[in-house]
């Protein structure tokens, strides 16, 4: 406060002087000002010496440490619950997840056997409608123009020469990873491949025995990789029908043969490429139709 008083005479204030009483408190001038002042009046009027008393432990410090206790053994319970409820929940959560998985095969067993039964149908109609139109020369030429138009639509079996290249996640000791994902094959790098393919001049492509179309859609659902919807296992073969040396002369040294060699160089991702002297995949299933015009004559 002397240093305040002697601010004013001056006519110079602090700017913080509104905050000076927090500042010398925080500091500790204050208090020791106090203190020197207060042993200054002792040694000047000296008091008479109190008696001394015993210092005792009061019902205060008992329930201060009780309370402290009662927080601890509290906090414990709490953690201990906690662990108790997850180790609970892990076996649910696991037969949870075996059960949907459990599901999801049971559905792909069903699915995959319907579509062998409608490539039986397709089969048995195709023959049908050959031997009607190979009654004529028209019929014949209209042959003809529904199995080309069939092939650039997937819409009838492909087989052949080919090529295969092979994709597959890195070993699973591997510690090298793409963004915390591990030496993974994406559906992006399916995508780049299967285009990279379709540049090159393949006739036709599969992925693990699946035909694509012009509007198949390669997804990704968690850690699965789904064409048209369906999950597909690792690894994944990519089958492209047409000649094997001038599908890979146009595709080495294309971006999507550079972006592979990349991943397996720097993740170890499996990319392996191979001739094929024949080839066959099935016709794709069910196109959905979103524009149309009449063919003209018809």
């Amino acid at each position: 406060m002397s240093a305040q008083r002697d601010d004013d005479r001056h006519g110079w204030r602090r700017p913080d002087a509104s905050m000076s009483l927090l500042a010398d408190l925080f500091s500790g001038d204050l208090l020791d000002h106090g203190y020197a002042e207060a042993a200054a009046r002792r040694s000047a009027d000296p008091a008479p010496a109190r008696p001394r008393t015993r210092t005792r432990t009061g019902p205060r410090t008992r329930l201060r440490g009780g309370g402290v206790l009662l927080v601890l053994v509290l906090a414990g319970t709490l953690i201990a619950v906690a662990g108790a409820e997850v180790r609970r929940g892990r076996p649910v959560a696991a037969e949870r997840r075996a059960g949907l998985v459990g599901e999801i095969r049971a559905r792909t067993a069903e699915t995959d056997a319907l579509q062998h039964r409608l490539n039986r149908l397709r089969a048995e109609t195709e023959r049908r409608r050959a031997a009607a139109l190979a009654s004529s020369d028209a019929g014949r030429e209209l042959r003809r123009w529904l199995a080309t138009v069939a092939a650039a639509a997937a819409a009838a079996p492909a087989a052949g020469k080919g090529l295969v290249i092979t994709l597959d996640d890195a070993p699973r000791d591997d510690s090298a990873g793409r963004a915390a994902g591990g030496g993974r094959v994406y559906d992006q790098d399916l995508q780049v491949l299967v285009n990279g393919l379709w540049a090159a001049g393949a006739d036709a492509i599969g992925i693990n025995g699946l035909r694509l179309t012009p509007t198949t859609a390669i997804r990704a659902a968690g850690e699965a990789v789904l064409v048209d919807y369906r999950p597909l296992g690792r690894p994944y073969e990519v089958t492209a029908v047409g000649d094997p040396d001038r599908l890979r002369a146009a595709f080495s040294g294309s971006a999507a043969d550079r972006r592979l060699r990349n991943l397996n160089e720097r993740y170890r991702i499996r990319y392996d490429t191979r001739r094929a002297s024949e080839v066959e995949l099935p016709a794709a299933g069910g196109v959905r139709l979103r524009y149309a015009t009449p063919r003209e004559g018809g």
